[in-house]
């Protein structure tokens, strides 16, 4: 057992199983008291179980730290806010957030019923923002804090997630403004994108629906060839928990508003996004643009290299 984040609160959802379970432990084998928050619901987040964070808090006790559970909703601006106090009553203060808490509910945007949507971006999107919301007020006032965020490589482009996959997004740029707003006051914010085997990535019905994507030719096999990567990286939670552990140490302390992707094999860094061509005109004597000079100009000056990643079927 180390001391890295001995005397340190942290509050880490999703806690019950996967991912979130890994962190927690990974956490409490540094020191760092739990509050592990967890609903126990379903992939797609339907019902309620206490055991699986009931069960991680009798493990993260073995570390000989303090672990208490929660059962809030994190897509409840007021659980959340009950979770955040939860852990100062409990322990004296919040030191460390991890939002790790998801769902799936996949399905192709033309199938996809507008609960699906809101219900991922509610526990996704909201979820990590109202936690961040809570904790920030009190890691503000510390002037400490560390906050470790959840994203997935889907945010760069996925097939039959758009839920997932835009709500993953939201917590990069969520990320990259927190970690601008906290970062004067001694309080940091990253994300990780997880190459997993969790209940959420793999399983009959996760490889099925892949398939289906394949046989329909919505996945190129340029693409399919990066998943198969990603796919045989994924790793058991365990093997790259103590990178987040990382994160929420004082090792980390200049690390700030940084993406991650992290798995068995690999530790990488995600570049900001950036305009990498443009062409510009003089300001002051630039008239509106024309059609016609733009159907040249595009192709020429900013699609250089440039391939339709979705291109229409012949």
């Amino acid at each position: 057992m180390g001391e890295r984040l001995k005397g340190r609160n942290a509050l880490v959802t999703g806690a019950g199983r996967g991912i979130g379970k890994a962190v927690a432990l990974a956490l409490a084998e540094e020191g760092a008291n739990i509050l592990v928050c967890d609903l126990g619901v379903a992939p797609d987040g339907t019902g309620a179980d206490k055991t699986p964070a009931d069960s991680t808090v009798e493990e993260c006790r073995r570390f000989g730290v303090k672990a208490v559970a929660h059962y809030g909703d994190v897509s409840s601006f007021k659980a959340a806010e009950d979770m955040v106090q939860a852990c100062v009553n409990h322990f004296g203060t919040i030191d460390i957030l991890c939002n790790i808490a998801g769902i799936l509910r996949p399905k192709m945007i033309f199938n996809m019923a507008e609960e699906d949507f809101d219900k991922v971006h509610a526990v996704h999107l909201k979820g990590t923002w109202n936690l961040c919301r809570h904790a920030s007020v009190f890691m503000r006032q510390q002037k400490y804090g560390r906050i470790v965020n959840t994203t997935s490589e889907a945010y760069a482009g996925t097939v039959g997630h758009t839920n997932y996959g835009s709500a993953k997004g939201g917590i990069v740029s969520l990320t990259y403004a927190v970690a601008r707003e906290l970062g004067r006051y001694g309080v940091t914010c990253n994300a990780f994108a997880p190459r997993a085997r969790t209940r959420m990535s793999v399983g009959s019905d996760q490889d099925a629906g892949l398939q289906k994507r394949i046989d329909s030719g919505l996945i190129s096999e340029e693409r399919l060839q990066g998943m198969e990567e990603t796919r045989r990286e994924g790793a058991e939670p365990e093997y790259f928990a103590p990178f987040i552990a990382y994160l929420a140490s004082d090792a980390a302390a200049n690390v700030n508003g940084c993406i991650f992707v992290v798995s068995r094999a690999t530790v990488g860094i995600w570049s900001h996004p950036q305009i990498v061509r443009k062409h510009t005109r003089d300001w002051d004597s630039a008239a509106p643009w024309k059609i016609e000079d733009l159907e040249k100009l595009v192709p020429q000056e900013l699609l250089v290299d440039y391939a339709n990643p979705a291109p229409p079927r012949e």
